[in-house]
């Protein structure tokens, strides 16, 4: 069995090298972010985490977006955070955004020097890579009142052609990448849930924004 520094080694060994090609090559098939970002709407003031941030492409979008949200950013990756540091200095934002080494499933406030709890929680493309998410939404879904979970990422592919579907997923494993397909049924089956779920592209990938989700034990 391996534990939370394990992974983080993986990660970092994973994108020593492509974070330098991370957005570029990204953009190609990790669908839906933007989207997911330009509805999201908070309100202003608001506090947003986005939870394995990488090189903080998605953390700059929502800052310029949105000029008065308070953004924090959490990786497991060293290397990635090196990349998002350097990228949101280039940006000018450094006042406006705070990252943070650490794990997933011990995402807390005091990890940032806060206080208060967050508004709001961004998995991008992440849940399918962090290896207990199911303990990482449950921390993620601490949040303020009425606050909401944001979650874009790989859905079951159950629309594509099957050999399409097998390639992808033998090419996605290749990357520690491994789609939560118990997730997407669970959003599915909530009726309030599934009212704020969308999939894209023959399920391809899924959108979720609202309240943080009820998983069985």
């Amino acid at each position: 069995m391996t534990g939370p520094d394990d992974h983080a080694e993986l990660m970092d060994s994973v994108y020593r090298y492509q974070r330098y090609v991370y957005d570029f090559t990204r953009k190609y098939y990790l669908f839906g972010r933007d989207r997911l970002i330009d509805e999201m709407a908070p309100k202003p003031g608001s506090r947003i985490v986005e939870i394995g941030c990488g090189t903080a492409r998605n953390l700059i979008r929502l800052a310029r977006r949105y000029k008065d949200a308070q953004l924090f950013g959490l990786d497991a990756s060293e290397a990635m955070l090196e990349t998002a540091a350097g990228a949101i200095a280039k940006a000018g934002l450094g006042a406006r955004i705070r990252l943070a080494h650490g794990y997933a499933e011990a995402l807390a406030p005091q990890m940032f020097g806060l206080a208060e709890p967050f508004d709001e929680a961004v998995f991008s493309y992440s849940l399918s890579m962090i290896p207990d998410w199911k303990q990482a939404l449950g921390a993620a879904g601490t949040l303020a009142p009425g606050g909401r979970i944001h979650i874009v990422d790989f859905g079951d592919l159950a629309g594509l052609p099957g050999p399409v579907r097998k390639m992808l997923l033998g090419w996605l494993g290749l990357f520690h990448v491994a789609p939560r397909t118990e997730l997407l049924r669970v959003l599915e089956q909530s009726p309030g849930a599934a009212a704020a779920l969308r999939t894209l592209g023959g399920r391809y990938a899924f959108l979720y924004q609202g309240a943080p989700p009820v998983l069985p034990n």
